[in-house]
């Protein structure tokens, strides 16, 4: 007979910038599979670097680490896998949900928070969005080369985005994300009331960095005084 116990884990995470009275951004990335929180950070320093008083961007890290290839050599975390996913899921809404509150306790009341998903970070983002329904969500949704989990209950899923702007966004080759498949999500989470705005570049499975600095941008210019 299989039973669950609870246990503490240690989690690590990435940042890039401090938080002051000067923060007006705060970006939570979340990586895709087999990817790690200290690399996938680097996507954004760019956009740290055009407002380094402004902006931080938190990349946490995904609880499951393994071997890429075999048992040795480079090492990828997975948020989860088919295998006790109704575990893993609640694991990591609960870990990101501290993480969020000890990062919110830091920075001005009026920071604009954006969270973004990255391939499989998108079901993640989506289903601890969906946790939190009700007590706090994002100003900014953006689902990159990813979904939102069709397993998500249409009432839950009308909770979590009814009226957040969300941005969905995939390269016009991406391998895992095709343009229909873009519009489709699109659709969806018009259906269950997001303002959705959709995003494709020239490119593969990857993040794009002009577009990624135009989104930020104009974050920046949806605040007072921006």
């Amino acid at each position: 007979m299989e039973h669950h116990l609870p246990v503490a884990r240690t989690a690590r995470y990435q940042q890039l910038g401090e938080f002051s009275l000067a923060t007006r951004q705060l970006w939570l990335v979340l990586h895709g599979y087999g990817q790690l929180a200290e690399y996938f950070i680097r996507h954004f320093a760019a956009l740290h670097a055009a407002d380094p008083a402004g902006t931080v961007i938190v990349a946490p890290e995904a609880l499951s680490r393994f071997y890429l290839h075999g048992t040795t050599g480079r090492v990828g975390a997975s948020w989860m896998t088919r295998a006790d996913r109704l575990a893993d899921i609640e694991d990591q809404a609960n870990y990101l949900s501290l993480l969020l509150a000890s990062l919110l306790a830091q920075c001005p009341s009026n920071t604009q928070v954006t969270v973004l998903g990255f391939s499989q970070g998108t079901a993640t983002a989506s289903r601890w969005l969906t946790h939190c329904a009700g007590h706090w969500r994002p100003q900014h949704l953006i689902l990159w080369a990813g979904d939102f989990p069709a397993d998500i209950e249409a009432s839950r899923a009308k909770q979590a985005v009814q009226g957040l702007a969300v941005s969905v966004v995939c390269g016009d080759q991406d391998a895992y994300v095709s343009p229909a498949q873009l519009h489709e999500q699109a659709t969806v989470l018009r259906r269950h009331g997001a303002q959705v705005a959709t995003h494709s570049f020239a490119g593969g499975h990857a993040l794009h960095p002009e577009l990624l600095h135009q989104l930020h941008a104009d974050e920046a210019a949806s605040q007072p005084g921006g």
